[in-house]
């Protein structure tokens, strides 16, 4: 059974836990320079169905942060300069 991508309507969401020092660095990162992104705790009731999603792209492992950018794509921990670089190509904005 395939599992479905969550639906976004941001053009970044970071899927997060409190305890996660990477996630917490990568907010830190953006809030710098006033990136906007969705925030989605994932250890929040109802998030079984992320969940599985994080862990079906990241080879079964549950890795935090996971972002899910929209156009379908995502990134593992990724830095928070290709975060904004990914916003400028959804944008069409040439750095």
């Amino acid at each position: 059974m395939a599992i479905e991508t969550p639906h976004t309507s941001a053009d970044v969401t970071i899927f997060f836990a409190d305890w996660c020092p990477f996630c917490s660095r990568l907010r830190e990162r953006l809030d710098r320079t006033d990136t906007p992104y969705e925030l989605i705790d994932v250890e929040a009731e109802g998030t079984e169905d992320i969940n599985e999603w994080i862990k079906s792209v990241n080879d079964g492992n549950r890795i935090v942060p996971t972002v899910l950018y929209g156009d379908g794509t995502h990134e593992t921990n990724p830095q928070a300069s290709a975060v904004r670089a990914k916003i400028e190509e959804l944008h069409g904005v040439k750095s």
